[in-house]
Parts: C-alpha cells; sequence; structure tokens
C-alpha cells in the first residue's frame, strides 16, 4: 500500500503519531460520556485532582506505550519484507513470548494440552512462512531473508512484553476507568512518536516535518482501523488477557489473506491455507473444556475442597474421640458384673 521503490510515500511515524492522536481523542470522547453518567456525590473523573492522580498511579503506562511506539514503526517495515498476509501470521508468533511472559511476570498456569496448542500455533506459523521470504539483497549487500528474521524476533519479542506489561499496569489499577487509563496510555503514545517526528526532521530536514505528507484516503482508513483495533486490545487486557486477545486476532487473518490477493494480487499459497487450518486446530484445542479441566483448579475450588477435606477429618477425629471418651466413662453396675470364673 502506497509504496514506490520499496518505500513508503508517506511517513511511517506520522500514521502511527495521528493513530494515537485518534484514540486519545476517542478516550477523550469517552470519558465525558462516562462522566455525565456518574450519580450525585461521586467524584467527577474530569476532575483536576482526581486526573492527576490517576496519572501517578498509572505513570507504567509509559513502558508499553514506548513499547508500542516502537513496534507501530516495525510493523510497516515488515511490509517490505512481507506480504500483508504473512506479516499477520507472523503477528501470532507473539501469543508464545506472551505465554511465557505471563507464566514469568504474572504467574498465570498453563496445561499441558495448552501449552500442545501453542506448539501447533508455532507449527502452523512455520508451515506458512516456508518460502515466503522474498528473494535478493537490501542496501546493506545482506539477504532480504536474514533482514527479515531480525526484524521478526523484534516484531514478536517487544510488542509481546508491551501487552503482558500492559495487562499488568492495567489490571493493577482495575478501579480507575479504562478510558482515563487509554487516556494516559495513548497521551504517551503520541508523545513518543512526536519526538520521533522531530528527530526524523532535525536529521532529513524541515520538509519532513509535514505529517500529512504522501497521505491517501488509504492511509486515513488505516488510521481508523488501527485506532479501533488499538481500543479494543485494550477492553481485552483489561478484562480478559492477552492470549485470548492474540487467538482473537487470528479470526482477522482470514479477512487479511483475501483482501491482500483481491488488492494486491497476492496468490493464497497452500502454505498459508494449510497454517491457517493448523491454528484454528490450535485455537479450538487451546480453549476446549478438556484443557480446561486439565488446568490448575482454582484457588477458590481448592480451597473449598481442602475445608471439606479438613471438617471431615476433623468429624472423624471427634467421633473416634468421642467413643473414646465413652468407654471410658462407663460404669459398669452390678447387674453387669460378671464372675471371672463359674461358681
Amino acid at each position: 500500500m502506497s509504496k514506490v521503490d520499496g518505500r513508503f510515500k508517506f511517513s511511517p511515524i506520522s500514521v502511527n503519531f495521528l493513530t494515537e492522536v485518534t484514540k486519545v481523542l476517542f478516550a477523550i470522547i469517552m470519558l465525558s460520556f462516562q462522566a455525565r453518567q456518574q450519580k450525585v456525590g461521586e467524584k467527577s473523573l474530569l476532575s483536576i485532582s482526581n486526573i492527576v492522580q490517576a496519572a501517578r498511579n498509572n505513570v507504567l503506562l509509559a513502558i508499553p506505550a514506548l513499547l508500542y511506539a516502537i513496534n507501530n514503526y516495525l510493523k510497516f517495515i515488515m511490509q517490505l519484507y512481507f506480504n500483508p498476509a504473512t506479516v499477520k501470521m507472523l503477528s501470532n508468533l507473539k501469543v508464545l513470548v506472551i505465554a511465557v511472559l505471563l507464566k514469568i511476570i504474572m504467574k498465570r498456569r498453563f496445561s499441558i494440552i495448552q501449552w500442545e496448542a501453542l506448539a501447533l500455533l508455532l507449527i502452523g506459523i512455520s508451515v506458512n512462512q516456508l518460502r515466503s521470504s522474498p528473494q535478493g539483497t537490501t542496501a546493506l549487500d545482506l539477504p532480504v531473508a536474514m533482514v527479515a528474521y531480525i526484524y521478526t524476533s523484534i516484531f514478536v519479542t517487544v510488542p509481546s512484553l508491551a501487552s503482558v506489561y500492559n495487562e499488568y499496569a492495567l489490571k493493577s489499577q482495575f478501579e480507575t476507568s479504562i478510558y482515563l487509563q487509554n487516556l494516559f496510555l495513548y497521551g504517551y503514545g503520541a508523545i513518543f512518536n512526536f519526538i520521533a517526528i522531530i528527530g526524523t526532521a532535525i536529521f532529513k530536514g524541515p520538509s519532513s516535518f509535514d505529517i500529512l505528507q504522501g497521505h491517501s484516503k488509504a492511509t486515513m482508513l488505516l488510521i481508523c482501523n488501527n485506532a479501533a483495533q488499538g481500543i479494543l486490545s485494550s477492553f481485552f487486557f483489561k478484562y480478559a488477557d492477552a492470549i485470548l486477545k492474540k487467538y482473537s486476532s487470528t479470526v482477522a487473518t482470514i479477512f487479511t489473506g483475501i483482501a491482500s490477493a483481491l488488492l494486491f494480487g497476492h496468490t493464497l499459497t497452500i502454505n498459508f491455507m494449510l497454517g491457517i487450518s493448523v491454528v484454528f486446530i490450535s485455537m479450538h484445542q487451546f480453549f476446549s473444556p478438556l484443557a480446561k479441566a486439565k488446568n490448575e483448579v482454582p484457588n477458590g475450588t481448592m480451597e473449598m475442597t481442602d475445608a471439606q477435606d479438613l471438617r471431615s477429618k476433623e468429624a472423624s477425629f471427634i467421633n473416634m474421640t468421642a467413643g473414646a471418651t465413652e468407654d471410658a466413662s462407663h460404669h459398669i453396675g452390678p447387674d453387669e458384673k460378671q464372675p471371672l470364673l463359674p461358681t
């Protein structure tokens, strides 16, 4: 899209900046609607003191905002080495890194079946990636595939860390309005991208400061699409989890592949179709009731089971003690006395 001689006609950083500005405006609008629905006597969401306090509590959102700014730029770089459908499939590799980070950082547990499902996901992506890299060399005289793999490793690791850290930051301040948290997150993102625009203008000249240069209707649609995806992702991170968000994105892969074939002439290869099939099998296996049954028993259930076992043991001990006490306190009556030897 809008590529000429292997380059974009517009600045990818400007697209990311406009995307963050769009999300900031959406967060402000939704926050104002939420403030109007507050009950009488509640502290206003739009009060200066409330915003300042929330900003202090959610300062950690600056970290995923910086990581997202880096990742969003890498998305455009990846388009130079892979077609859009393949880029979408490669992004699903993040779910493996996310699972490991969730296990390490947030102590999340997964069943064996779920780990097998993630392995299937890796296989599906690998099948689709076979022979998907273009041949040739870059300006650095390095094979395109080598550079693409370097970008892929960064493209997978950076957003995975951002997703897990974003989920942690949003849920750690769960009582804060999600629209207020989004305002901080997207505000940080807009600041980081604007700094990148200034840096680009310093190195390339003032002409590159025009953020609308080279844009078209297609880029405007891209900005709206990216903004919608970012807003939707925040709800996944706060009210669900990063893995569910990544798996749900695989559904969009089908539409991305079809759109890529229709609009840009890319061929839907057998590798792509097989990869999609394996990915959906993996998704079904990961969320199947069997996988959940094999997972760790919830804490509430474990506590209930432990309490029932404890009560059962206590009841048995009490009954045994009561029986022993009854035997020890039993007095033999005169008519119950029997001679030891017959008379």
